[in-house]
């Protein structure tokens, strides 16, 4: 049996340059037409598909944006906010700050340029 060598995550947008440029942006990735790819072959390629129909329901899958990795308390805090506000200059929206509850660290609920959800982690 052969083992998967690479991903894709493809999303469901109305304007795929868009959002594409956007998430080229938020992870430093190169914007290739309707894709985002990871300039160094790391991490999976991002592919924006155009479709008729808008987003109606909170999304089943999302991305994290690994901001905070090894921070705890104030300091992880203080990062997942840093990169929130420059991401929000980029056109995303801050929904809520999740606190740390004593099983999971602290992490920020975004939503990119068409409202799809992503968390700042």
């Amino acid at each position: 049996m052969t083992s998967v060598k690479q991903i894709q995550v493809t999303f469901d947008c109305a304007e795929p340059d868009r959002v594409a440029r956007f998430w080229s942006q938020v992870l430093g990735y190169e914007h290739v037409g309707s894709a985002c790819v990871d300039p160094s072959g790391a991490g999976p390629r991002l592919y924006f598909q155009r479709v008729p129909e808008g987003k109606v329901v909170k999304n089943r899958l999302h991305l994290d944006v690994r901001v905070g990795t090894g921070l705890v308390g104030d300091e992880r805090v203080a990062a997942l906010e840093s990169e929130c506000a420059r991401l929000v200059a980029l056109g995303a929206v801050r929904v809520r700050l999740l606190r740390a509850d004593g099983v999971n660290e602290s992490c920020l609920v975004m939503q990119d340029i068409e409202g799809n959800e992503f968390c700042l982690d």
